[in-house]
This record gives structure tokens, sequence and C-alpha cells, in this order.
């Protein structure tokens, strides 16, 4: 009987056992689907509030060449790349992020610094690029080739889709995400039918560093 007994409370606590585990399963399943999509922004109201990043202006990105001169100042005046973080040394101010912007905003930007610290009374300020890296992004997720690719500067994410084959069977086509990390960090949602329905968001230009996201 006290074997028969044990072999019964056993049979129960592994019967127990497997509930839980397919309980706590199902449980994590669920949380990874639900928040599998995390933070973002949808691509039409970023670009309703930057207009810019839908416009044909050139925008300066990481590792683009410039010739910074500020008029009457040489000292003032420099030349360098910009770096990852999209920022560029100017001389006696702080770095000033220039990638993500159009030369004439960011040399505004820097012109405005150079009269806030009283180094300038009057700066003008111009920006030259002289030299361009090629946009390189990453493509992700459930697409037909995966991987690192160059683009052509003004390009979209419908163009990114194509030169990666294309979204697989499996792919989601209302969540297509765009990951930057400069000038500040986003996350903008897509849909399909938005890039391809010659909406807001099929206006919307990758830049340098990129990763594009189907999940």
């Amino acid at each position: 009987m006290k074997i028969s007994h044990w072999h019964s409370r056993s049979r129960a606590v592994s019967v127990a056992q497997r509930s839980i585990c397919c309980a706590l399963a199902v449980s994590v399943l669920s949380a990874c689907a639900s928040g599998s999509t995390g933070q973002f922004e949808w691509a039409d109201a970023y670009l309703s509030r930057t207009p810019g990043a839908s416009d044909a202006t050139y925008m300066i990105g990481v590792g683009d060449l410039l010739a910074v001169q500020v008029f009457d100042n040489e000292k003032m005046s420099t030349r360098g790349r910009v770096r990852s973080d999209g920022r560029m040394a100017i001389p006696l101010i702080n770095d000033i992020v220039v990638a993500g912007k159009s030369p004439t905003a960011a040399a505004n930007d820097i012109a405005t610094a150079l009269k806030a610290g009283n180094l300038v009374l009057n700066p003008r300020v111009n920006i030259v690029v002289e030299d361009v890296l090629p946009v390189r992004i990453t493509v992700l997720g459930a697409v037909k080739s995966s991987g690192t690719f160059a683009v052509e500067r003004g390009s979209g994410v419908a163009e990114a889709l194509a030169v990666a084959g294309g979204l697989t069977d499996f792919a989601h086509k209302d969540r297509i995400f765009v990951v930057r990390k400069v000038p500040e960090p986003l996350r903008l949602r897509f849909t399909f039918s938005s890039l391809t329905d010659l909406g807001r968001a099929g206006g919307f230009r990758l830049q340098q560093g990129d990763i594009l996201v189907v999940e």
C-alpha cells in the first residue's frame, strides 16, 4: 500500500510540475509576443514633426568629410570627418552634432554656439561637404537576404527592402522598423502599404548606420 501510495503521489507531482511548466511557457511566449515591438513612433507622426527627414536636401552623414569655414576668423575654421556619434569638434566650443542635418542647419548651429560663447560677435559660418562615404545600412529579420548593404544617398525603406530581396512569406507587413542612433535615438514603425502607396512614409530617407528590422 505504501509503495502504491508513493507512486500515486509521484505521478500527481509529476503531472502538477508539467502543468506548471506549460503554464510558465505559455506565459513567457505571451509576454514575448506582446512586447515584441517595444517602444516606437509611427513614421508618419515622425515625418509630420520632422519635415526635413523626407525632403531631397542633402543630410550630413557619419564619416562625411566637412570643411567648416568661419568667415574673417581662420582660427575657428576647421576640417574633419563626422564621428560615429554624429558629432564634429569645433575649435574653442564643445562638439557639435552635425549628422542628420543639412549643411546649412549645421552651420547655423555652429554660428549660434560661437555667438552664445561670446567667441565671435556676428559669426558667419559655411560648411562644404568635401567627401561622402557610401550609406551603409543593415537589414535584419524576415527578408530574403539579411546583411549590411550600401545604398544610394536619398534611398528609402522600400529601396532597402528591394536590395535585401524583399519580404519573406512569414513577414508581418505592419511591423517594419528603422532603428537609428544619431543624431537622436529613434525607432520608427512602417507598414508595407504605407511604403508602396506613395504616402508620407515612402519619403523617409535612410541615413548612415540605420538598421532596418522586419518582424
